[in-house]
């Protein structure tokens, strides 16, 4: 919930191959008081049916302006859609069951200000049909990474409020899922020990002042999340606040730098167990948690043998990999191709634009693979 990244791309299908073009991205920062208010309004807090529709309405509003930003900044005033992942607000799973999910971000504010037609609620389909509706990345990288594991299983890693992996190895079927926290204990406990005022540890530099606590991190690890068998998903619904204190109290206080080393532990081993299990060899890492040294460090100590790259070396920025996902899922369902955790769906919802809603004839073959392209636009982005 830093803010909303946005990015333009151009995308063609060809027969069974997607080529992408990243044509260029950014983040923007939510207003202070939507930012504070989004926070507030996550489990475990109370909150109203009022607040949420103000949310949902505000958060919509800040996507219409960032949208018409990257519209008039990055894609020069020519674009055909605007797809929306949303902002999670609340991911609802009974064991490894997803029965619910909830994106804010009303797609009305961003068809008025763009007047393109907006493909919206791309989750929801997805646990109706018996999916996690998590993570979508999977679709992504499961095109993207499909000739590049000669050598070996390759993990495709994004390092968000919450980590999660797609696992592309020869001859097996692709596995996706969440390994647990990413950034969201981290940022957690950063607020914590600040009182609010640090919003994360930047760079994570107060976690390698620190020392991992091993009772502590014990006590982490064993949470059953953790035993389940994929594919499975979690969210900030688990992952908050409590949790931490939960373990604190077992273990008695733990100094504020010790604890975020320990928690830069939690999320390093978390993520190379998963791996580990599924052979992975190498791991293409993205997400907001690239940008922390510490954590990075750790990661490829855990991840060892196993080699760890960044998106960016195989042509995708990567804090802007999740955006350029969202351009994908939107261009699937806009070209009638099905896509998600359970099967053939199209996803999410279309709200038209400022004119009549004219899609193109659905495609006719199966989409197999996807191609990084770098270079100039065509005329039409």
């Amino acid at each position: 919930m830093d803010g909303v990244d946005v990015a333009v791309a151009e995308l063609l299908l060809n027969g069974d191959t997607i080529t992408v073009l990243p044509v260029g991205h950014a983040e923007l920062p939510y207003p202070s008081e939507l930012r504070a208010a989004l926070l507030d309004a996550l489990t475990p807090n109370a909150t109203t049916v009022e607040a949420m529709c103000r949310l949902d309405n505000a958060v919509g509003q800040a996507f219409a302006e960032v949208a018409g930003h990257a519209l008039a900044t990055i894609a020069d005033g020519r674009a055909d859609l605007v797809v929306s992942l949303g902002q999670t607000i609340y991911h609802w799973v009974d064991g490894d069951h997803a029965l619910g999910t909830w994106q804010l971000g009303q797609p009305a504010w961003i068809a008025e200000a763009t007047g393109l037609p907006v493909v919206s609620d791309l989750r929801a389909r997805d646990v109706a049909a018996g999916g996690h509706g998590a993570p979508l990345a999977g679709v992504l990288d499961r095109l993207w990474l499909a000739d590049s594991v000669d050598t070996g299983p390759t993990a495709a890693l994004n390092l968000g409020g919450i980590a999660n992996i797609t696992v592309v190895a020869p001859n097996r079927p692709v596995v996706a899922f969440d390994t647990g926290p990413g950034n969201a204990l981290l940022d957690a406990a950063a607020r914590m020990i600040s009182g609010g005022v640090w919003h994360q540890d930047v760079d994570g530099d107060l976690a390698a002042q620190g020392t991992p606590d091993p009772e502590l991190l014990d006590v982490l690890r064993a949470d059953p999340y953790y035993l389940l068998e994929p594919p499975k998903t979690t969210g900030k619904e688990y992952f908050h606040r409590e949790h931490i204190t939960a373990a604190l109290a077992k273990v008695g206080h733990v100094a504020g730098d010790d604890l975020l080393a320990t928690l830069v532990e939690l999320t390093a081993s978390t993520v190379a167990d998963a791996c580990r299990a599924h052979g992975v060899t190498r791991v293409v890492a993205s997400g907001g948690g690239v940008r922390n040294p510490t954590l990075m460090a750790a990661l490829r100590t855990h991840l060892a043998p196993a080699t760890l790259v960044t998106s960016d070396e195989l042509g995708l920025p990567s804090d802007a990999k999740e955006a350029y996902l969202t351009a994908l899922l939107g261009f699937l369902t806009w070209s009638g191709v099905p896509a998600g955790t359970a099967g053939a769906r199209l996803l999410g919802s279309i709200t038209p634009g400022s004119g009549p809603l004219r899609l193109p004839e659905p495609a006719t073959t199966e989409v197999a693979r996807l191609r990084v392209k770098v270079g100039e636009p065509s005329a039409r982005t």
